[in-house]
């Protein structure tokens, strides 16, 4: 399981040959019905799936309010980061939605799935896949505290 596409020679097996069905960035709300559904294939013994929500707090202060903001290119790296990691993992389908604009507490501001032969090759490629998309793609968040400071994240 150590990341590499699969060699076998069985079609089951194999990736699909389009495997990145859904890639996304919203000013509309997120939903895990239509990532879950894009990532359906009857060759996949596992569907890993990631949300990230608005938290209340980050670092130890209360966050008031938070809008997330992107770069004109990020559906392409967010494309780029989900065509490298198909090609790592033996990946049948892959979907990645990411939310921008003002966001509450609770509300999906990213949602990515991946189904892949095996559970532990799902699991392992989705969690590539959210921490790449995380570092890789220029989407910033901007929260605002009940102290009324404020504070970019990724914008750096």
């Amino acid at each position: 399981m150590g990341g590499m596409a699969s060699t076998n020679d069985h079609p089951g097996e194999r990736a699909a040959e389009d495997p990145i069905r859904l890639i996304a960035v919203r000013e509309t709300p997120l939903s895990l019905d239509e990532v879950f559904r894009a990532v359906g294939d009857d060759a996949a013994g596992g569907i890993a799936l990631f949300v990230g929500t608005v938290r209340n707090h980050d670092g130890g202060a209360d966050v008031a309010a938070l809008g997330y903001s992107c770069h004109p290119s990020a559906g392409d790296e967010m494309r780029r980061v989900a065509e490298k990691v198909a090609a790592e993992y033996p990946v049948r389908a892959l979907a990645a939605v990411h939310r921008v604009g003002d966001l509450g507490v609770g509300d999906l501001a990213v949602v990515v799935a991946v189904s892949c032969p095996h559970r532990a090759e799902a699991f392992e490629a989705c969690r590539k896949l959210i921490d790449d998309l995380k570092h890789e793609v220029p989407i910033w968040k901007h929260q605002s505290f009940s102290d009324g400071t404020e504070e970019w994240v990724g914008a750096c």
